[in-house]
């Protein structure tokens, strides 16, 4: 008999502690997954990413939501290079990976 997780591709949900994306800025964050989804808020987009990463500092996994566009746009443009090491930086209004 087949067993649903050997033939079924579903999504799984991001886990991890919250994380405020203010209190990461400037931090060396291991970039492990995200998930792009439609956002109720409006920007430029009209989505927001959860991104799964552990601090650098510890082996313990953390999220973080953000509706930036430069940040979706990135993760997106790079996602065949995950994992990877990355710190968030805020310049003026908006976020960006460095």
């Amino acid at each position: 008999m087949n067993k649903f997780d050997e033939f079924a591709k579903e999504e799984k949900k991001l886990d991890g502690e919250k994380e405020r994306i203010d209190d990461i800025l400037d931090k060396q964050l291991s970039i492990i997954d995200f998930r792009i989804n439609d956002s109720k808020f409006s920007n430029k987009s009209g989505k927001y990413a959860t991104v799964q990463f552990y601090e650098n500092s510890t082996e313990k996994k953390h999220i973080f939501f953000t509706g930036s566009d430069v940040l979706i746009d990135q993760l997106q443009r790079y996602k065949d290079k995950l994992p990877y090491s990355a710190t968030i930086k805020k310049i003026n209004r908006y976020y960006t990976l460095s």
